[in-house]
């Protein structure tokens, strides 16, 4: 990249960061009456269908068609519910055009369309149709030609253009096109075109999906939480996200598979394998204990203790030649126990957790007895 380009790309990155951090500080200082007025973005997507038609609901879908870029898609971690004065609005009106942060990760994009088909099932306000459509036409046009979805799209150069499931982002996305291919309110919004684009993209994904599940001494595992998009194999993300077996993400991309119909012997042969996988990679009798020291930072440290009889546990993390657990730092450095990372990850990641409890005594039983 030459100077000129990185000197823009570095302009858009302040540009952006500059955004978030104005827009944080804003709903940070709007004060408690609006606080107490206001819900957050994060509650006002739990309601029931019947909520989606009130003034709060439509003020909150009408912040979401401001944030909306004009290529469809949305930045991340940004409190739509949160008001915005007339100044404000503004300005987040002027960075429409501005695309270099529109992403999948971290639930953005996509939980502003399923946020704004429940306010149109329940207002029938055509905006909100117009903006879903805009929004399911960037997912779409987002998509690689060999069926991943990369975690920033126009393509961010680095690991976010990796085909990402970590974060769920990529089988996110696939849900969410299941429902409209299928036509299943209330994403029952698009066209016969749309539709059948979107069934194609999920074909693709899933060939991705079967693509990816990485082999190992000629045994199918489980997957990466990203991998290369030309390659495939798996890929580094941040210093302490190494090339890896995940034992997080790999849960709902199994899930995703599991709630096909009609599933092909080649997703039956990558659910068995990735459940086997599980089975054989469980860490028993040990558990996660939080124990308070107001000398730490937190006021409390993370430790792994002896637990017999203790629910399973999977690290989120598994080295591709020896399969074992392994904790990663900011240095980059894999270790074998969570106690000899640095304490701002130990308390600051999700290194270890019941990922597959549910899906392997309750999921995949009922899955298989429906084959």
């Amino acid at each position: 990249m030459g100077k000129i380009g990185l000197r823009k790309q570095v302009k858009e990155m302040f540009r952006y960061l500059y955004l978030a951090i104005t827009l944080t500080w804003s709903a940070a200082t709007m004060g408690q009456t609006q606080d107490e007025e206001h819900m957050s973005w994060r509650t006002a997507q739990r309601q029931d269908q019947e909520w989606f038609g009130s003034g709060e609901a439509q003020r909150i879908a009408d912040n979401v068609l401001i944030y909306q870029h004009e290529n469809g898609g949305w930045y991340k971690n940004i409190d739509m519910a949160s008001p915005l004065s007339q100044s404000e609005k503004e300005g987040v009106r002027a960075e429409k055009d501005s695309d270099k942060g529109t992403t999948i990760d971290n639930g953005a994009t996509i939980s502003q369309l399923e946020y704004l088909a429940k306010v149109y099932r329940a207002t029938q306000e055509e905006k909100y149709k117009v903006a879903f459509l805009k929004g399911i036409d960037y997912l779409l046009e987002a998509q690689y030609e060999n069926g991943g979805w990369p975690q920033y799209y126009p393509i961010r150069k680095g690991y976010y253009q990796h085909i990402t499931y970590n974060d769920n982002a990529m089988i996110g996305v696939m849900r969410l096109l299941r429902e409209v291919a299928e036509g299943k309110a209330p994403y029952d919004l698009a066209d016969a075109k749309r539709m059948a684009a979107a069934k194609g993209a999920l074909d693709k994904g899933l060939e991705i999906i079967l693509a990816t599940q990485v082999k190992i001494d000629g045994q199918l595992t489980i997957w990466c939480a990203q991998h290369d998009e030309v390659s495939l194999a798996p890929a580094k993300a941040r210093a302490y996200e190494l090339p890896s077996l995940s034992g997080s993400e790999s849960v709902n991309i199994v899930r995703y598979l599991m709630q096909l119909p009609d599933p092909s012997p080649e997703v039956v042969t990558a659910v068995e394998h990735a459940i086997a996988w599980f089975e054989d990679h469980k860490i028993e009798n040990k558990s996660i204990k939080k124990i308070k020291d107001p000398s730490l930072a937190k006021g409390y440290d993370l430790v792994v203790v002896d637990q017999p009889g203790a629910s399973p546990l999977w690290a989120r993390f598994y080295d591709l030649e020896t399969q074992q657990p392994i904790y990663i730092g900011r240095d980059g450095i894999k270790r074998a126990q969570l106690k000899d990372i640095e304490y701002e990850r130990r308390v600051g990641y999700s290194y270890l957790g019941n990922y597959a409890k549910g899906l392997l005594e309750e999921e995949y039983p009922r899955w298989k007895e429906g084959l």
